[in-house]
């Protein structure tokens, strides 16, 4: 099978609005960022696999249940799937900060996605908002990464530095003529 190279997007901050410094817990919580339907189904037009690859230790620390977790991303599913847009893999970490082997910025993740599908990492783009999401594509061998500046202090700028999802999508654009 051909390889093609993916777009690995971190979640809250990138995919949905942050919750700032709580979780999102339920879906009365979990609002889409403005732009990333759009964003999303331009990258499968572009023949990119998206995944989601997202820490949710708030499922490790009680604040929420796996069947509540899998709810939020069953609906997420949905609304994307009807733009085309659904994400072809989600890979979440729900553990608690140093019991596994799979929290960011560890590649696990991505490298899961990899194993099951023929996903060219090194020409792959890891997009988040957070210093470890950057890591994360760094450990994992992807070729570029987009941060997308919010919330969080900015220590590992990635490769590209955006301000919005429209600017993430003009990065995208800019690396693929590159």
């Amino acid at each position: 099978m051909k390889l093609r190279p993916a777009i690995f997007f971190d979640r809250d901050g990138v995919v949905n609005l942050s919750p700032g410094s709580g979780y999102v817990t339920s879906l009365s919580d979990f609002h889409l960022m403005p732009g990333i339907i759009d964003l999303l189904a331009w990258c499968k037009a572009q023949e990119f696999y998206t995944v989601l690859v997202t820490s949710q230790q708030g499922v490790g620390k009680g604040l929420m249940s796996q069947a509540d977790l899998d709810a939020i991303h069953d609906f997420l599913q949905t609304q994307l799937a009807a733009h085309d847009a659904a994400f072809d893999l989600i890979r979440s970490c729900t553990h608690l900060d140093g019991t596994c082997s799979c929290r960011k910025p560890s590649p696990k993740m991505i490298q899961d996605a990899a194993a099951l599908l023929p996903i060219d990492v090194p020409n792959s783009i890891m997009i988040g908002d957070h210093d470890r999401d950057i890591l994360m594509g760094r450990n994992a061998g992807v070729g570029h990464t987009i941060r997308l500046a919010g919330e969080k202090e900015v220590n590992e700028p990635g490769d590209l530095l955006t301000h919005s999802i429209p600017e993430i999508q003009a990065a995208l654009k800019q690396l693929m003529q590159a």
